[in-house]
């Protein structure tokens, strides 16, 4: 076992072990640590604890110091160097007339690197506008082609329910979401209803995936034959997942047909099959494709 603490240097970010040595560290604290971009100021999300040393990427860092005020306010004059830096990159993007989209920048702590987050359709030449930038600011420069996820995720804005995107507020990672978890949960599969502010389909949809597998494995399909507990034969008209509930068109003695609601438990049925009922043209289905598409690993962790 090891000790270790948990730091992240922007909100919703990866979280990243070092060593606290001898150093008393507590959640909340901010701390200056040694990353693979140089000196780093960051805030301890999880204080001191042992886990296995398979868990560590090895060599495991140690913390520089706990930050002192004096570190804080040069965070703050950080902080505001980055909002004049962007909008000096921005007059350079223009000047050389790049189809590009400046998202972000951000200096390193000790103002050994200026990063410049951009989006763009392809891939952008943009080495005279690097050339540029660094006789302006006399350091190391990079620009770095995010996604549309990683955009947003810098961003943040309101979702759809009406709460701060998950994305910026507590997701440190994304997880891959697929069509299926929406048709798994009954959802639209209208473009618009199931996909976020990135255009790609919505990171919740994970969320209960879990969930409506396991009920959903407890019931038949619609348009299946079951038995009920009267000794009935039927036809599963519709389900109520999160109930468990199932609507049977049911065949009485006088062959009159009824509709009758059962609890799962009260129906005899074969196992359900997967199918692949969606009924979609191939241009909804490219439209939906298109919201699945991943963008592989986070560009904004390489601490």
């Amino acid at each position: 076992m090891i000790k270790v603490i948990g730091v992240r240097f922007r909100t919703a970010g990866k979280i990243y072990f070092f060593a606290p040595g001898k150093l008393h560290i507590r959640q909340g604290d901010q701390v200056i640590v040694e990353t693979a971009r140089g000196v780093e100021f960051g805030n301890v999300v999880t204080g001191p604890k042992e886990i296995p040393e398979e868990q560590v990427t090895q060599p495991l860092k140690p913390v520089i110091r706990i930050a002192t005020e004096e570190d804080k306010k040069a965070e703050e004059r950080n902080r505001e160097k980055e909002k004049e830096a962007f909008q000096i990159c921005l007059e350079k993007i223009r000047k050389h007339e790049l189809d590009m989209k400046l998202i972000d920048a951000e200096y390193t702590f000790d103002n050994n690197k200026v990063l410049f987050y951009f989006t763009a359709d392809g891939r952008i030449d943009f080495r005279e506008l690097v050339k540029d930038l660094a006789s302006v600011f006399r350091t190391r420069i990079e620009l770095r082609q995010i996604g549309v996820r990683d955009e947003t995720k810098i961003r943040g804005g309101i979702g759809v329910c009406g709460r701060p995107l998950c994305c910026h507020t507590y997701l440190a990672e994304f997880a891959p979401v697929s069509i299926k978890m929406a048709k798994e949960q009954n959802l639209s599969l209208n473009p618009t209803k199931i996909s976020g502010v990135c255009g790609r389909l919505m990171c919740c949809l994970t969320n209960e995936e879990e969930t409506y597998e396991e009920l959903n494995s407890r019931l038949p399909a619609v348009g299946d034959t079951v038995r009920t507990a009267e000794g009935l034969v039927g036809e599963v008209q519709s389900l109520s997942v999160l109930r468990q509930l199932v609507k049977v068109v049911v065949t009485l003695e006088n062959d009159e047909k009824e509709i009758r609601e059962y609890k799962v438990d009260e129906l005899k049925f074969r196992p359900r099959r997967k199918k692949n009922d969606m009924r979609l043209s191939k241009e909804e289905l490219k439209e939906l494709k298109a919201l699945e598409k991943g963008e592989g690993e986070s560009k904004l962790n390489d601490n």
